[in-house]
């Protein structure tokens, strides 16, 4: 919603090896549309975290019918932009007038709320990527300048030890809803990608 943080981050892509040499020969990233999108709709990126990429979508190639065959992993030079951040009050003010808005247009269409679901860490965000989707379209009809950009931080994994605040796969991830926000696409270097 501001740009009190720095304007550009690095960010990376978890992707199949064809899919990232594709983006780094110059092809546009395909946004992600799915109901469960922790950011709403967009381009996923960990932030400063190319490792992470790399765990998740060697987890996604685990999953029945996955289409990743060899794991790979591009960086980006983003841009926050007009940044919807949920690392700041406002932006968590933003979603949670959002939330409200969104139960009440649920109630008026007689539609039941999406849910958050599967285990604790909720890893599908039917209802999160709801209210951020519904938070872009108040706006739009509003005539408010787009959000080009969501960030979020999110507490996820196993603890790191007994009684831990921290937990294994905690990170920041950015979805990137103007692609003029990516102002550069290059190759992870081997060594950033081991622990």
């Amino acid at each position: 919603m501001h740009r009190l943080s720095t304007a550009f981050v690095l960010g990376y892509h978890g992707c199949d090896e064809d899919v990232a040499e594709n983006l780094l020969s110059g092809h546009e990233f395909q946004a992600s549309q799915n109901a469960y999108d922790w950011l709403g709709s967009g381009v996923y990126f960990w932030e400063a975290n190319p490792l992470r990429g790399l765990e998740f979508v060697q987890d996604l190639q685990q999953r029945p019918k996955s289409k990743i065959k060899k794991p790979s992993v591009v960086g980006a030079v983003i841009e926050l932009g007009h940044c919807l951040d949920l690392l700041s009050s406002t932006g968590v003010n933003a979603v949670e007038y959002a939330h409200e808005s969104f139960l009440d247009v649920c109630r008026v269409a007689d539609v039941e709320v999406p849910q958050n679901r599967l285990g604790d860490d909720l890893l599908l965000r039917d209802l999160d990527c709801a209210v951020i989707n519904h938070l872009h379209n108040v706006r739009d009809e509003a005539g408010m300048p787009p959000f080009q950009t969501v960030r979020g931080v999110f507490v996820e994994g196993d603890r790191i030890y007994e009684n831990s605040g921290f937990r294994a796969k905690t990170h920041i991830q950015i979805c990137v809803r103007d692609h003029t926000c990516i102002k550069g696409v290059f190759r992870v270097p081997d060594d950033q990608l081991k622990t």
